[in-house]
Formats: structure tokens, sequence, C-alpha cells
């Protein structure tokens, strides 16, 4: 018992000695599922994958991204105005990318939204919504920004937000 316990933290040491803090989280061992590291998802997001997991269950859902095997990664993306995409495909199932220039321009609170509107996709399975209200505010966090609503995603109002997301 000991000497594989040894033999664990010894071979974790190793690897996190070795490993590019830019790179994708590789940890799928039960310590990863409660300390918020993400396997396969680029660690610049892993706060706003358990910030996710932990609005869902603030509102009674059970999500764990890990479970759900979500891949995420930021890199730059070739289509003028997107920020992030969730794809589908059997390639890249539940592979979610975020635009690295926006990324690195952006506020955490858009960076939230961005992430929460792509796992919006990739884990609710929520379309696009482009409803307004009289003011011409975006309704839902699921807007597709081709529309003509305004975001109006922030601190103030993130609350409502997020129960629009989570309550379809």
């Amino acid at each position: 018992m000991y000497k594989f316990a040894f033999f664990s933290f010894a071979c974790l040491l190793l690897l996190n000695a070795c490993a590019d803090e830019s790179s994708l989280g590789t940890d799928t061992s039960q310590d990863s599922l409660e300390t918020g590291t993400y396997a396969n998802v680029d660690r610049a997001l892993w706060q706003h994958f358990k910030a996710f997991e932990d609005e869902a269950a603030s509102r009674g859902f059970s999500i764990n991204l890990n479970q759900l095997k979500i891949r995420a990664n930021i890199s730059e993306i070739s289509e003028n105005g997107v920020l992030g995409q969730c794809q589908y495909n059997s390639h890249l199932p539940n592979q979610v990318t975020i635009d690295k220039t926006f990324w690195n321009r952006s506020s955490e609170l858009y960076k939230e939204f961005v992430v929460f509107h792509e796992l919006g996709h990739c884990v609710l399975d929520r379309n696009h919504k482009e409803d307004k209200d009289i003011r011409g505010r975006c309704l839902s966090i699921m807007r597709s920004g081709l529309g003509d609503c305004l975001d109006a995603y922030s601190s103030a109002n993130r609350t409502y937000y997020l129960n629009e997301l989570f309550g379809n």
C-alpha cells in the first residue's frame, strides 16, 4: 500500500515538474473530480468549468464535466466575430474552442459569458435564443450574436442570465 502511494506521489510530482503551464490538463483521478481540474481542458478554462458546475449545482443540477468528457482549448478561430464554438461531430464530440484573441483581450466576466454559452450548447443542449426585452437587451446568454439584441451580461444581472441558462 505504501509503495503504491509513494509511487503515485512520485509520478505526480514528475508529471507536474514537466508540464507546461498552458498545456491541457490530463489528470483523471478521483482527486481531479473534487478539486476543479479537468482532463483535456486548457487550464485557463478550469475556473470557468468549475463555476459552471457550481452554478448548476446551486440550481439543483448535478453536472460533472469530467464525466461528460468535455474537451476545451483556447486557440485562434478563423471566422470573424466568432468568440467560441462547441462542436458536436464524431471527430471532436463536445469540443469547446474559445478564440485566443478574444480571450487575451476580455474581462473575466465576459470570458465566463462565452464559456457558459458554449457549455450551454455542449452540456445543456441549448440552441440559440434571440429574444429581447423592450429596451433591446438580450434575454438569454444563448443569443447567437447575429441578432439585433444588445448584450447585457454584467455582475448586476448575472444571476438572471444564469437562472435562464439552467432553467430551460
